[in-house]
C-alpha cells in the first residue's frame, strides 16, 4: 500500500528549512519519495496532516530502560522478572513520547531489545549494552557500604566490574556474546555511584584501548560514562566514540573531539531530576547523590555551552531512569536554553543522534529510503521546543511505517 502524509510543514532532521505543503510518501516501512509540490500519487492512501507539523521521531541516545527513579529500598525489593517487565513498560511510554529510536546504556539485555522487534510489546527501536564496564570501585560497582550488592546475578548479564586490560578484554567479549550493541564503560566517577566523586578518574588507558580493539574488531562502538576531564581525554585519544554527560570539559578534550568527531550525549536533564527527586521524596536519592548533583550542575551547564561554541558535534540523550521515562524531550528545552538554536536541537535529536547510534542507515531524516519513522505535532517546535513535551500535541507517531499513534490511513 501507497500511503501519502500531506504535510502542513515539513521539517525532514537535515537541518534544511522547513517546507509548507509537501508531501511524504511511504511504501511498507519506508519512505519512497518526497514531493515539495505536495502532489500526491495516484492510487495512495492520504493522511492529511495539513494541520501539523512532520518531523521524524526522536531518537535518544542515552536511557536506562531497566532503570526507574526509585530508591534503593525500592530497587532491593524488586524481582528480577518485575524489573524485565518494568523496563517493557518504559519502552512503550518512551515511544508514546514521541521517541521511535533509543540507545540503552547499560541494563536492558537482549530479550527486551528481541520482544519489541518481534511486536510482541511496542517500543522504540533498541540498540543495547547489556551492561557497563567498570572498575572495582567505580561508577558501576554496585556493592554498597554495608556490603549489599545492588547487582542481581542473571544468566543474561555477564559480569562487569573488572581491573586490568585482560579482565576488560574478557568482559567486552562476554559483553559482545550477550548482544551488546556497543560497548559501554566507566572512565570516571559519578553521581549516583557511592564509591566515587564525578572529578575522579576511572580505568587506565591501557583497560580503555583493550575494551576499543575488542569492541572495534567486533564491528561495534564504544561510548563512555566520562564526567571527570581526565576520564574524558583519555576516552577520547583512545578512540571511544561518544562521550556520555561530559560534565568537566576543557578546552584540550574539546580539540581532541572535534579532530576525531567524537559525539558529546551531554545528559544534561539527568543531575537536575536528582535534585527534583531529592526535593520530593528526600528518601529516593542517597544523601551523597543529591551532594555531587548540586555540585556539578554549573560545570555541566558550563561545559555544554562551550562545547556548543565551539561545534563539537553533539547527539540528544537524557539517561532516562535517573527520571521518569517519557521525560525525555525536555533535554531539548534545556539544550535550547544553553545555547541551542531550536533547529540544531532538533538535528541533534534525530539526524546526528541516529549516528551516533549507528542507526543513521535507517532513520534519523525524512528522506528516501530511510524508515518511515515519524511525528506528527500540533504545532511549532521551532516557536516552542517545549511543545515536544506534551504528549497531547503528538497527533502522530509512526514507526517503520506503522501508526503507533493516530491515523494510519
Amino acid at each position: 500500500m501507497t500511503l501519502a502524509i500531506r504535510c502542513g510543514t515539513l521539517i525532514d532532521g537535515t537541518g534544511a528549512e522547513p517546507v509548507r505543503g509537501a508531501t511524504l510518501v511511504i511504501e511498507g516501512q519506508s519512505i519512497t519519495a518526497v514531493h515539495p509540490d505536495g502532489s500526491i500519487p495516484r492510487d495512495a492512501t492520504v493522511i492529511d496532516a495539513g494541520h501539523l507539523t512532520i518531523m521524524p521521531g526522536l531518537i535518544d541516545c542515552h536511557v536506562h530502560l531497566t532503570s526507574t527513579a526509585s530508591s534503593i529500598q525500592q530497587r532491593l525489593m524488586t524481582p528480577y522478572s518485575l524489573n524485565i517487565a518494568q523496563a517493557l513498560a518504559n519502552a512503550r511510554l518512551t515511544l508514546d513520547c514521541g521517541f521511535t529510536s533509543v540507545r540503552d546504556a547499560g541494563g536492558a539485555p537482549r530479550g527486551v531489545k528481541m520482544a519489541i522487534d518481534q511486536g510482541l510489546f511496542p517500543g522504540p527501536r533498541t540498540r543495547i549494552a547489556v551492561g557497563a564496564l567498570s572498575q572495582t570501585g567505580g561508577h558501576g560497582d554496585s556493592l554498597m557500604p554495608s556490603g549489599a550488592n545492588l547487582r542481581v546475578p542473571d544468566p543474561e548479564h555477564p559480569w562487569t566490574v573488572v581491573d586490568g586490560p585482560d579482565a576488560a578484554r574478557r568482559a567486552t567479549r562476554e559483553l559482545l556474546r550477550a548482544g551488546a550493541d556497543q560497548i559501554k564503560i566507566m572512565t570516571s566517577g559519578g553521581v549516583m555511584s557511592p564509591n566515587d566523586e564525578p572529578g575522579a578518574m576511572g580505568f587506565t588507558r591501557e583497560e580503555i584501548a583493550a575494551i576499543v580493539y575488542e569492541a572495534h574488531a567486533a564491528g561495534k562502538t564504544v561510548m563512555s560514562h566520562a564526567q571527570a576531564t581526565a576520564g574524558i581525554y583519555n576516552a577520547v585519544v583512545e578512540g571511544v566514540e561518544s562521550i556520555e554527560h561530559g560534565i568537566y570539559l576543557d578546552e584540550r578534550v574539546i580539540d581532541e573531539m572535534k579532530a576525531r568527531g567524537t559525539y558529546l550525549v551531554a545528559t544534561l536533564i539527568a543531575p537536575l531530576w536528582v535534585i527534583r527527586r531529592a526535593e520530593k521524596d528526600p528518601g529516593s536519592v542517597p544523601p551523597y547523590a543529591l551532594r555531587k548533583a548540586q555540585e556539578v550542575k554549573e560545570a555541566h551547564h558550563a561545559s555544554f555551552r562551550m562545547a556548543v561554541e565551539k561545534g563539537v558535534t553533539i547527539a540528544m540523550g537524557t539517561d532516562t531512569g535517573v527520571g521518569p521515562h517519557g521525560s525525555n524531550a525536555e533535554e531539548l528545552a534545556v539544550m535550547v536554553d544553553l545555547g541551542m538554536s531550536p533547529m540544531a536541537a532538533i538535528v541533534a535529536s534525530t539526524k546526528t543522534a541516529a549516528e551516533c547510534s549507528r542507526i543513521g542507515h535507517l532513520t534519523g531524516t525524512l528522506t528516501p529510503g530511510k524508515r518511515a519513522d515519524l511525528l506528527g505535532v500540533s504545532g511549532d517546535p521551532l516557536a516552542d521546543i517545549a511543545v515536544l513535551q506534551n504528549r497531547d500535541k503528538l497527533a502522530l507517531i509512526m514507526k517503520d511505517g506503522a501508526a503507533f499513534k493516530g491515523s494510519g490511513g
